[in-house]
């Protein structure tokens, strides 16, 4: 059933059409097996002079007549889909003709009608099983089914071919015929004047994944030549692609492309959430740069120590992994901001009062230009505000001790 699609229009579609041969000229013979394989074996049906394999003629009892058999049984060695391939293709050595499609028909029916194949019951996965339930077991049909449907699959399901219907030498006309499908005017199926019951959302593809639409294997293409017949069969064919095929592709290849680097800033965002770093600890405040930087630490200043930074207009802050609380380097402690040179790499150097040194450096060369900048600007600043406060504080005490004392009042000369 996965190969039977609908169109636009609700109308039925065969699609994985596989290969195909003209054998007009020269009919093909059969493969050597081998002795340990079990050959499937299929007859040539002709569709407008066009040979076209068993597995994809499922739908014959849609057919307008046009469908014909070459002649004698052409026995090729193929494959097939277990719980939808007839007992004599599994058969070991047995050639078999298009009788082995209204089999097939019937367990895609079936498939339709119960959600499973009549020979895959209770979600066997078991090839050999499912092969030996379709050679040996006769399928129960529920009471649900009407006597017409129950006549329908009995007869598709037919393990002996000489019983099967369809195999009584009229082809698709006895199920044209068949009670089942009394009252259908198949002129005006061939027509498609008759309303599907489903008409599929336009503009909608529902597929696998463009990229998960199957190619074909080397090992099935690499021996095949194509001639400049076999191009010639394809001249009228267009060549350029919907509009809706590329959207799609398009969609699948920009989900793909960034699928690697939405995972990383989920990761990314995961973890920043986990440590508190989150830009919202910014936002409200008077910070002027924030991010990551690696801080030179441990005892011995060997270890680099990758943290997160927010640098404010009097201080800068960080904290790394595990830390709950925030560290705190305010500008008065801060002597000069330089760069120095660690092991090739550029950072920055921040002297601090006492002789110590807090040594950063940046994961880029951008980031290191635009920490260093903000850094010796902050600092600058700082101190200029810094060199203004000591003289801004003895104005203020001046006149705080000028009004803190007594009120002048008139005075003798005796001081009285």
């Amino acid at each position: 059933p996965a190969n039977i699609l609908l169109d636009e229009h609700g109308h039925v579609r065969i699609s994985d059409l596989g290969l195909a041969c003209d054998f007009s000229k020269k009919k093909p013979h059969a493969s050597v097996l081998s002795p340990h394989a079990r050959p499937a074996l299929e007859t040539i049906v002709t569709v407008e002079g066009w040979e076209i394999r068993r597995a994809y003629v499922r739908a014959l009892v849609l057919s307008t007549g046009r469908w014909r058999h070459t002649g004698t049984p052409v026995p090729i060695p193929s494959r097939g889909t277990h719980g939808y391939m007839a007992p004599e293709v599994l058969q070991k050595g047995t050639a078999y003709d298009s009788s082995a499609d209204w089999f097939s028909l019937g367990c895609m029916l079936f498939k339709l009608l119960r959600g499973h194949s009549p020979f895959r019951q209770h979600k066997t996965k078991d090839k050999h099983e499912i092969d030996r339930m379709t050679l040996t077991m006769n399928v129960a049909l529920p009471d649900i089914f009407s006597p017409e449907l129950k006549s329908l699959l009995e007869g598709l399901l037919q393990r002996d071919v000489s019983k099967r219907l369809g195999c009584h030498g009229r082809g698709a006309q006895e199920l044209k015929t068949h009670d089942f499908f009394r009252g259908i005017d198949w002129q005006q199926v061939y027509l498609q004047k008759y309303p599907p019951p489903l008409i599929p959302p336009r503009g909608e593809v529902n597929a696998a994944d463009a990229f998960d639409i199957g190619s074909f294997d080397e090992e099935d293409t690499k021996g095949i030549k194509l001639l400049d017949c076999d191009q010639e069969l394809y001249k009228n064919f267009p060549l350029v692609i919907s509009e809706r095929w590329q959207q799609e592709v398009a969609e699948t290849v920009y989900e793909a492309v960034n699928a690697d680097t939405d995972k990383v800033e989920a990761r990314k965002r995961a973890k920043n959430k986990q440590l508190g770093h989150e830009e919202d600890y910014a936002l409200g405040r008077d910070c002027i740069m924030h991010g990551y930087m690696l801080k030179l630490g441990n005892p011995f200043l060997t270890q680099w120590q990758r943290r997160y930074f927010y640098l404010f207009p009097n201080r800068l802050e960080w904290r790394g992994e595990g830390e709950s609380r925030q560290n705190l380097l305010t500008m008065e402690q801060i002597v000069s901001v330089e760069e120095t040179q660690i092991k090739d790499k550029k950072c920055i150097l921040l002297r601090i009062k006492g002789g110590k040194q807090f040594v950063l450096q940046c994961e880029s060369d951008p980031e290191f230009l635009q920490w260093k900048k903000e850094l010796t600007e902050t600092f600058t600043e700082a101190q200029r505000l810094l060199r203004r406060a000591p003289k801004f504080l003895n104005k203020s005490r001046s006149a705080v001790v000028e009004l803190s004392k007594p009120p002048l009042c008139h005075r003798n000369s005796n001081g009285l």
